[in-house]
């Protein structure tokens, strides 16, 4: 490998946006970290990254752990300009926001990791949820390129849930989320998050904001507080009681929309009732949607605090949530996201944060240079067996990068002919690119 970093003036130009994140030194290292988790693909650790920038021997690679682990920087500037960067190349002027907000495990081993506790794991293979490591709340915006004809939600800002007696799940969400939607004054925030985000934290969010949640079926709703009778004493804050979402159900009427969801449209039953959740809400308004696919499906119940929305709306904006799933397994089985073994704080609360920042960088390099007609049409000749593929994924979106990446490394500005070694290692690294 040549000495040095070759940035590609298309990822540079992103690049440049942090320049005011970091001294000139730790900016220096800041590209090679980058470089190296997306060019990698063998271990994603630290070290590995160092390996995948082509500075293994080169550099030290105590310079790569002070990065992470002394080095002053703040993970949530870096996130902030990530957002930055989604919003004015991903984002139509003045459109409305869709955050999508859920938390997922990242598994460690180790007794000296820092914060790595006994937390639940809803997405592991096994029957047995429980697992040693750590629990990350994230946040990120979910995008509709025109090359794609599904959502993407892109990670913008993360933080690390510290265990009991801290602050919960929903208050880190409402933290990261009041944050962003200062970040982008005058635009309307739609909010979309599971069952498990719901609080009396909701209570005090800015009137830009609006929630969607999944709505408990042990929840009791009621109707709004009637008007005022003249009389002696407080006026009601709560109408009667309506109760849980099945007690609803059997009095509600059932009109059949057209729905767009996961990618196509269909036809549903919703039910619209406008109420009070006053256990979590108190007096605020909200409307509750209740969903049907024919008669004999389970029910769905939704919650938001948003009074214009109608029950299409509601129900494809919940459904666009499901992009923050897909994002937790790209970034752990494409981008190799979790791989590094830290075990200090600062370093802990960096790295992962670092790699879902990355997975962001990437997509918006690949909407705004890497894209071309003719990458899915490659891909399926190489690749026959996906006879269904129309859209590039994202190991298309990083093997794109990856390839502009070594072009770079190898052929940056280098007068003479390559020597026949040079060109046997851009032919491997090409190869690899894509595995």
């Amino acid at each position: 490998m040549l000495p040095g970093i070759s940035l590609p003036i298309s990822l540079r130009r992103l690049l440049d946006a942090f320049a005011g994140c970091f001294t000139a030194p730790t900016l220096q290292v800041f590209h090679a970290m980058v470089v190296g988790l997306v060019v990698q693909t063998g271990n994603r650790t630290v070290c590995g990254m160092l390996t995948g920038a082509g500075l293994a021997t080169s550099w030290s690679h105590h310079r790569a752990h002070r990065f992470f682990s002394i080095a002053r920087w703040s993970v949530d500037q870096i996130g902030l300009v990530v957002f930055d960067l989604v919003l004015t190349h991903l984002v139509a002027d003045g459109a409305e926001l869709l955050l999508a907000v859920d938390d997922t495990a990242h598994r460690r081993r180790g007794k000296k990791v820092h914060g790595a506790g006994w937390i639940h794991d809803g997405s592991a293979p096994s029957r047995n949820k429980l697992a040693f490591g750590h629990r990350w709340v994230v946040v990120g915006v979910i995008v509709r390129p025109s090359f794609l004809s599904r959502p993407l939600c892109l990670p913008v800002l993360c933080r690390r849930w510290r265990g009991k007696g801290t602050a919960s799940t929903v208050d880190l969400a409402v933290q990261m989320i009041t944050t962003i939607a200062g970040r982008a004054p005058g635009r309307r925030v739609h909010v979309v998050a599971d069952a498990a985000y719901h609080g009396k934290g909701l209570r005090d969010l800015p009137a830009q904001i609006s929630w969607t949640t999944r709505l408990p079926r042990n929840a009791v709703l009621y109707h709004r507080a009637p008007a005022p009778t003249g009389k002696r004493g407080r006026p009601r804050l709560k109408g009667d009681r309506i109760g849980a979402p099945a007690e609803a159900a059997a009095i509600a009427v059932w009109p059949k929309v057209a729905v767009t969801r996961y990618g196509r449209v269909d036809t549903v039953s919703t039910a619209v009732l406008d109420c009070l959740w006053y256990g979590v809400f108190g007096p605020q308004p909200v409307r509750m949607i209740l969903v049907r696919d024919r008669e004999t499906a389970p029910m769905l119940a939704l919650i938001t605090t948003d009074p214009a929305a109608t029950g299409a709306d509601l129900v494809a904006r919940y459904a666009a949530r499901w992009a923050i799933e897909v994002t937790f397994f790209d970034t752990r089985q494409t981008l190799g996201v979790g791989q590094a073994r830290n075990r200090t704080e600062r370093a802990v609360n960096r790295t992962w944060a670092f790699g879902m920042y990355v997975y962001t960088l990437v997509v918006v390099w690949y909407a705004t240079h890497g894209h071309r007609s003719g990458i899915v049409t490659d891909r399926r000749i190489h690749a026959p067996w996906y006879l269904s593929k129309t859209d590039p994924s994202f190991a298309d979106m990083l093997a794109a990068l990856r390839r502009t990446l070594i072009a770079a490394r190898f052929m940056g500005s280098r007068p003479a002919q390559p020597t026949n070694a040079e060109i046997r290692q851009v032919q491997r690294a090409w190869a690899l690119a894509a595995a």
